[in-house]
């Protein structure tokens, strides 16, 4: 399960510091999409997190062939950004 939270000093998961509010804003705005790592980054959540949330659907995924990204757009809803 992909539990996260917003804090005022940023994102977090489990106490672990993540990036910055304004760090996300500027990453979601400049980009469409993002590989699933980076995504999970702005969750909080480690590469290997990222990937088996993005597996059991907690993070939605876009498929190119092998080629697995996230949309900034269902980042910016869940994050309510």
């Amino acid at each position: 399960m992909c539990a996260y939270k917003i804090k005022n000093s940023g994102f977090e998961l489990n106490g672990a510091k993540a990036m910055t509010t304004d760090e996300v804003r500027q990453l979601l705005d400049e980009n469409l999409t993002l590989p699933v790592p980076k995504a999970g980054e702005v969750l909080g959540l480690k590469r290997n997190q990222a990937y088996a949330c993005a597996k059991t659907g907690d993070i939605e995924v876009l498929k190119f062939g092998r080629l697995k990204k996230v949309s900034t757009a269902w980042l910016k809803a869940k994050l309510g950004l």
